[in-house]
């Protein structure tokens, strides 16, 4: 496969800059792989195609506002440090990339507030920096104050406090994410009720998503292209109530591209999921196949990126960019804030 075969054209008008009210009000188009049909539906009607004893697989991840902005000492220049992970907890140690990078160097200082400052301690790439914070203790209330949300790059606005909960998923649970797991971001509580009355089964694994989510694939083979590393963990409970529907022929149901790639990194043998964590720089593309999942819920990704192409290796090439060009004549809303596609 090329990177070219990847590409589609999106008018800016269709890009969503917010999310629908409610969430779960967004439209959904569905896939019928076995059919090769495609159906118009909302978001709600997810309920309808998953039964008694189906798993229904879900990120947990919580996105974090790590857009910090001060001061270089000194010269007073305005620099944002956006926090990547943080590398050593002790320490307060974090891998981070500023903006403007030609004007940070190592041994400077940023000055976020008078008595909160990071130091320059080394450099990663062109962009990237280690840095060490001078306060230690409790510093996720710093970044809950003075951190805004790391809203894509297509998303020309500022980011709101409204972010805080919108740019984010009603299950949010373990801090770690600087990009959204956006099909997750549809679900309600009522919706979450209704599966859970109907005895679906809801299981959660973490992956926490970097700024590789949105690095544009460079290659035109894709053989060639490296995804970055992403730190994720699939609890025992999930990897046996997974392994136990798929011995009773039962259905899987991912919700993102970022579920099907923590699976996928956990496959033992067949279709068996495993415990585990660690980290994954898996890269699913056609021709390759996704074993685990027999149901994918996903949002209309950017042409060429890597989340396009594996819903391709789910759903098949044609098939989903033809749903793709018959969203775009419908005026589905792309991208994060976007509407749902489901592959069943």
């Amino acid at each position: 496969m090329k990177l070219s075969q990847f590409k589609y054209p999106i008018p800016k008008s269709l890009i969503a800059k917010v999310p629908k009210k409610p969430k779960d009000s967004s439209k959904m188009m569905v896939l019928n792989r076995g059919t090769q049909t495609i159906e118009t539906k909302k978001f709600k009607d997810f309920v309808n195609y998953l039964s008694e004893g189906d798993v229904l697989v879900l990120n947990d991840t919580k996105v974090f506002p790590a857009r910090m902005y001060g001061t270089k000492e000194k010269t007073r220049a305005k620099i944002e440090v956006f926090l990547l992970r943080q590398l050593n907890e002790e320490e307060n140690i974090w891998d981070v990339v500023v903006d403007p990078a030609r004007k940070v160097r190592i041994g400077n200082r940023i000055f976020f507030t008078k008595n909160l400052y990071c130091e320059v301690i080394d450099n990663t790439t062109s962009r990237g920096r280690i840095v060490r914070f001078n306060i230690k203790d409790d510093f996720r209330k710093y970044i809950d104050k003075l951190g805004k949300m790391p809203l894509p790059f297509y998303v020309k606005r500022e980011a709101t406090d409204k972010d805080k909960t919108d740019y984010q998923s009603v299950f949010a649970k373990n801090i770690g994410s600087v990009a959204g797991p956006s099909a997750g971001f549809h679900f309600t509580t009522d919706v979450l009720n209704k599966l859970k009355k109907k005895k679906v089964k809801i299981v959660y694994l973490t992956m926490h998503l970097g700024l590789g989510t949105y690095r544009p694939v460079e290659v035109e083979d894709l053989s060639k292209h490296r995804m970055d590393s992403e730190y994720y963990e699939i609890p025992k409970e999930t990897a046996e109530t997974i392994n136990k529907a798929i011995a009773s022929k039962k259905k899987i149901a991912a919700v993102g591209s970022n579920v099907v790639r923590a699976l996928e990194s956990s496959v033992i043998t067949g279709k068996q999921v495993r415990q585990s964590k660690g980290w994954t720089d898996k890269f699913i593309h056609p021709p390759q196949t996704v074993r685990v999942v027999d149901i994918l819920l996903e949002n209309f990704h950017l042409p060429q990126s890597t989340m396009l192409m594996l819903v391709c290796a789910f759903g098949e090439r044609d098939f989903v960019m033809k749903g793709y060009k018959k969203a775009i004549k419908e005026k589905y809303r792309f991208y994060d804030f976007g509407d749902a596609m489901l592959i069943i």
